[in-house]
């Protein structure tokens, strides 16, 4: 029964593509959102009925789908994080034929793809071994390249959706090493084989494991493709950086945390991994002036706090931090769309939408509270558990938590203020206005920017007990000095974002190399343009050397077959023919008399038998009647004694 979930929302997208064509706007978007609903419901079947799937792929391999504690989560939140991005999609990317009834192509590919890549993730957070793993792994990649090209007609687009591919695919191969390091180690390839391992299999599982988990989360040093990854449409955006690829890795490690914790250097890895992401993704998302890449930067920057949390042994704080994070990211990410609609540009100093929008501005304007961390939001608890859970390994660490939140505030307050800040007097009149968002588009971000507002209710301490019983393992409990501390660098981030949102300082070359990854994606292209080079040299030395060397060798098979070769055809093979022959003529002459006379002598015989017979037979037809009754009686009595004798014993 758990097949369906993930193959429901597949067999959506092969139906909506084809079938949408006849659909207008509005019932494409239904029927879309009907494919999502229906997933969402499904999984809530599955998790209260406790669904399981399996399918044998061969004798010694099989495909398993189970519900963990980290499956059920992401099970439920995939679909729900998509349905409002759908709707949005709908109304925002897809746009009608020339008969104006019609959907083009293109949206309905949109469509059908978002719909696809939700059942892929539902495959990967269910998988129950790394088999299946990986096959969800490569579809969730395939779902996100064709997402990010979508618009493949721009120059740029099919090179930014293939740095994003070709960045991610080369950690993919992290999880074929850990794989194969799996089923040598054990035999299988379940996630409980992991236990099996230990030495140096179990250390390069969990390495491959690390270097997967860091590229799909976009960990230093394979951060920058996410601002590849903006060349795709702002709903794959959203869903992207909240419930489906980047958010694989962390489920990938808070999943087997237990098992990758037994290998010693796996928590100060992640914790050293997760850290520096967290404060470099945040002074890029402070200095970047593109709305989309600046989000981008945060997602990045909030996923190493997740790595925090997990490489300090609190993975199910990584999980909640993930929900909160989840919802107010796809919010982000769409009211970024509705700014871009009305100026035409992503860049923020050129938004400031507030005035226009105000409710629009209001509902993001709650959401980057949460970004923010500052309280009572539900994402500000959750990032207040992963410095309570650090401070147990370091205070050091706390310390250093706190500031990234800092930083979070900053980059928040700026991205607000700047796309949905009033504008100053003397350009009001001059600011370009796009079309209002649709009912559609706004509905699905106020319902993302509501449910954010709703989880301010964990501060509760009754919903705090009954997560303490919900959850499995206990949730870290912070010191009040570590509150403090976070709160006020949250309250001075803010007013930095304030001032920078005011004066808005021209960029300098540092900052813009800071707001760039300081440089990484330079460093990415160094190191590809070496490789390619390599390629090249290798590709030489393979076309003169190695293919010479073929070359030669076939000459001298051919030179081989033309001289040596013939000559034994001619003094063996064609020998033999003539002998053959020869023998043949032989055998002939020889038996020509004895066949003659075998032929002519058995007919003779044959004729000579039957005269013989006739003979015999003339003279048992003598015309006397007691011969003939002498011959009945004599045959009667034959026969008497012959049944006689059969019967005795």
């Amino acid at each position: 029964m758990l097949w369906t979930l993930v193959l429901w929302p597949l067999l959506g997208a092969l139906l909506l593509y084809p079938g949408g064509q006849r659909l207008g706007r509005l019932g494409l978007s239904l029927a879309t959102a009907l494919s999502v609903l229906a997933t969402l419901v499904l999984a809530g079947l599955a998790v209260t009925s406790g669904w399981q799937g399996s399918v044998a792929w061969s004798e010694a391999l099989t495909l398993t789908l189970e519900l963990s504690t980290a499956g059920r989560l992401f099970a439920i939140m995939v679909p729900l994080v998509a349905l409002p991005i759908v709707v949005y999609a709908g109304f925002h990317e897809v746009t009608l034929g020339v008969d104006q009834r019609r959907v083009e192509r293109q949206g309905r590919r949109l469509m059908a793809l978002l719909v696809a890549f939700v059942g892929a993730m539902q495959l990967l957070v269910l998988a129950g071994d790394l088999l299946t793993l990986l096959i969800a792994w490569e579809l969730v990649g395939l779902c996100s390249w064709a997402l990010i090209s979508h618009h493949w007609g721009r120059a740029e687009v099919p090179g930014e959706a293939a740095q994003a591919f070709l960045v991610t695919r080369f950690g993919d191969l992290g999880l074929y090493i850990a794989a194969a390091a799996l089923f040598a180690g054990s035999g299988g390839f379940d996630y409980a084989d992991l236990a099996a391992l230990d030495g140096g299999l179990l250390s390069v599982a969990v390495a491959g494991i690390l270097l997967a988990a860091a590229a799909k989360s976009a960990q230093v040093p394979f951060s920058s493709w996410l601002f590849a990854a903006m060349a795709g449409p702002v709903p794959v955006s959203a869903l992207l950086h909240s419930a489906t690829l980047v958010a694989a890795g962390i489920y990938l490690l808070a999943r087997l945390q237990p098992a990758l914790s037994a290998v010693d250097w796996f928590a100060p890895l992640v914790i050293g991994l997760g850290l520096t992401t967290a404060l470099v993704g945040g002074v890029a998302g402070v200095f970047q002036n593109h709305a989309k890449k600046l989000l981008a930067a945060s997602t990045s920057a909030q996923y190493g706090l997740m790595w925090v949390a997990v490489g300090a042994g609190f993975p199910m704080v990584a999980l909640l931090h993930f929900v909160a994070h989840a919802f107010l990211k796809a919010g982000l990410f769409l009211s970024a769309g509705i700014a871009e609609r009305q100026v035409g540009s992503y860049r923020l100093q050129e938004m400031r939408q507030g005035r226009r929008l105000p409710g629009i501005a209001l509902a993001t304007g709650a959401m980057s509270l949460a970004l923010a961390g500052m309280v009572p939001m539900g994402a500000a608890w959750s990032k207040e558990r992963i410095a309570a859970a650090a401070g147990q390994e370091a205070i050091w660490l706390a310390l250093l938590v706190a500031l990234a939140g800092g930083v979070s505030a900053l980059y928040a307050t700026r991205f607000q203020l700047l796309a949905y800040g009033w504008p100053p007097r003397h350009a009001r009149s001059g600011l370009p206005q796009g079309p209002r968002p649709s009912l559609a588009e706004g509905g699905a971000l106020v319902t993302l920017s509501g449910v954010t507002l709703l989880l301010s209710l964990v501060w509760w301490p009754e919903a705090q007990a009954w997560l303490a019983e919900a959850l499995p393992g206990r949730l870290p409990e912070g010191k009040p000095w570590e509150l403090i501390v976070s709160l006020t660098l949250v309250v001075l981030g803010i007013a930095a974002g304030f001032v920078m949102a005011r004066r808005q300082p021209r960029s300098s070359a540092w900052q813009e190399r800071a707001a760039d990854w300081f440089g990484l994606p330079a460093l990415i292209q160094a190191v590809v343009r070496g490789s390619l080079i390599l390629g090249r040299c290798l590709a030489r030395f393979d076309d003169r050397i190695v293919d010479a060397g073929l070359r030669g060798t076939t000459r001298l098979a051919q030179w081989l077959a033309r001289r040596l070769l013939s000559r034994f055809d001619d003094r063996v093979v064609d020998a033999g023919l003539h002998g053959t022959a020869r023998l043949a003529q032989w055998l002939a002459r020889r038996h020509a008399r004895e066949g003659e006379t075998l032929s002519e002598g058995v007919p003779g015989l044959m004729t000579r038998l039957s005269e013989w017979g006739g003979y015999w037979a003339r003279q048992a037809q003598s015309g006397q009647t007691h011969h003939y009754y002498a011959g009945i009686a004599i045959g009667l009595t034959l026969f008497l004694i012959i049944l006689v004798l059969g019967a005795l014993p």
